[in-house]
């Protein structure tokens, strides 16, 4: 078998907004773009995957384009390994995180999702994980700067049956508005998006403590500076966690020797896909670290993500963007019931998008 195409395809989901609009990258934001894979092979095998795509796809699609997907014609699917190191290989002129990543995750997750099919069983499987129904999700609200917006929507959460709530807020009212409608015994993450020096952040993880926060996310600015944040988890008295910013193993290991998470968050769509996923789960576990993905996207992303966790040894939680849209290409399956979300059961990835829904939300 041979790979024979390797596309690209840019999505936009419009949001359904019942409150305040929310924020993403700074500006309020009221649709998400998702940028696909989609590799065929001669045997009539496709694989669908997902590159980071908000707000930079340009830039990852160009790296698929123009680099990575020639690279792969031709290739046998069955060599992920083999074909994930080439390409890592290649890009270290070109920098190992950011679009060159991100165009890797998604290349991989699609090959991942090949292997499954050809072998005729669920991703998880093949990752040697044990038949799990479902696996618990928690509501990662995005950013509203407002206490009752950050309110109106942790009640809303809390009705739909998520027990698990992360905020993007970066200020004590906000959170303190969303501990007084959960109560305590609901785990509360706080996802700052790096803003802070690290006396800064001390600061705030001392103001914050008495509203119990399960961890603080990416407190430190830059993202790199990983003494820093080993600093703000010791004299800030909280659980760190960060991960979603790395771009390989190695800079997890770095993390991990130097004190500075409790919580690894690799994101299957930045970090090289399921291949190095699973390379960071299996060293965060030889450190004594907790593996919490990072999943803020609504495609084959989040179905390799909710696939990863369930082969992890120890439940772990699966992290669902709080967005409701129109129309999705994944349908039910990115949607938790009562505060879970299903393990898809189907070959691979266990859902192909809608070729209907991709047709009307594709927009290049």
């Amino acid at each position: 078998m041979k790979i024979t195409r390797v596309e690209t395809i840019v999505l936009t989901l419009p949001m359904l907004i019942d409150g305040a609009t929310p924020m993403l990258g700074g500006r309020a934001r009221t649709s998400i773009d998702m940028l696909l894979v989609r590799i065929d092979t001669d045997a009539g095998i496709t694989g669908w995957g997902e590159a980071f795509g908000h707000r930079i796809f340009p830039a990852t699609r160009a790296a698929i384009d123009t680099i990575l997907g020639p690279m792969c014609i031709g290739r046998d699917p069955s060599q992920i390994t083999a074909i994930n190191d080439e390409i890592q290989r290649v890009l270290h002129g070109i920098g190992r995180s950011g679009p060159a990543i991100y165009a890797l995750s998604g290349i991989d997750i699609a090959l991942w999702d090949i292997a499954g099919k050809v072998a005729g069983v669920p991703l998880y499987r093949l990752l040697g994980g044990s038949p799990r129904p479902d696996l618990p999700a928690y509501a990662s609200l995005l950013r509203y700067g407002t206490a009752v917006a950050v309110a109106h929507y942790t009640e809303q959460a809390l009705a739909r049956g998520y027990r698990l709530i992360k905020l993007h807020e970066i200020t004590v009212p906000e959170v303190k508005a969303a501990r007084d409608v959960a109560g305590a015994a609901v785990p509360i993450m706080i996802d700052t998006n790096c803003p802070w020096t690290v006396q800064q952040a001390v600061e705030m993880a001392r103001r914050l403590a008495p509203l119990d926060p399960h961890w603080l996310e990416e407190p430190v600015w830059p993202p790199e500076n990983l003494a820093g944040l080993a600093e703000v988890r010791a004299r800030g008295g909280l659980a760190t966690a960060a991960g979603e910013n790395y771009g390989t193993i190695w800079e997890f290991r770095r993390a991990f020797e130097a004190g500075a998470i409790t919580y690894a968050q690799p994101s299957v769509t930045k970090i090289g896909g399921v291949t190095e996923m699973r390379r960071v789960m299996t060293l965060a576990e030889t450190f004594g670290v907790q593996v919490v993905p990072h999943s803020a996207y609504f495609g084959p992303g989040l179905l390799a993500s909710i696939h990863c966790i369930a082969a992890m040894p120890a439940e772990s939680w699966v992290e669902r963007f709080y967005c409701d849209f129109a129309d999705n290409p994944l349908g039910e399956a990115i949607h938790p019931k009562r505060g879970r979300i299903a393990v898809p059961q189907g070959h691979g990835l266990g859902v192909d998008p809608d070729p209907r829904l991709l047709d009307k939300l594709r927009t290049s």
